[in-house]
């Protein structure tokens, strides 16, 4: 079974502190979760995380963890907010 990690984000914001307009919203990685890929793909997520919900407003990580033997299944900078319930269930 492939793995996708997907981002759960936070509400857009404005950017704190710009000194420049930038004109858009930054969005904030609130969870990551993993997801098994979708069936009859390896670059798409599934409709459910491991931990049950749903990928509809995530974003695909392009960090994939089954390219990275012996690595988390997560990216480093987001090891604080990992989905516990996705982690205990996930095998890689």
């Amino acid at each position: 079974m492939s793995e996708i990690v997907v981002y759960e984000l936070e509400k857009p914001t404005a950017a704190r502190f710009s000194p420049v307009p930038s004109g858009g919203a930054e969005r904030r990685v609130r969870k990551v979760h993993v997801a098994p890929a979708a069936p009859g793909s390896r670059t798409v997520a599934g409709p459910r995380t491991l931990c049950g919900k749903d990928t509809f407003a995530m974003e695909t990580a392009s960090w994939t963890p089954s390219e990275r033997p012996g690595a988390p299944w997560y990216p480093a900078e987001y090891a604080s907010v990992v989905c516990p319930d996705c982690d205990a269930v996930i095998e890689i």
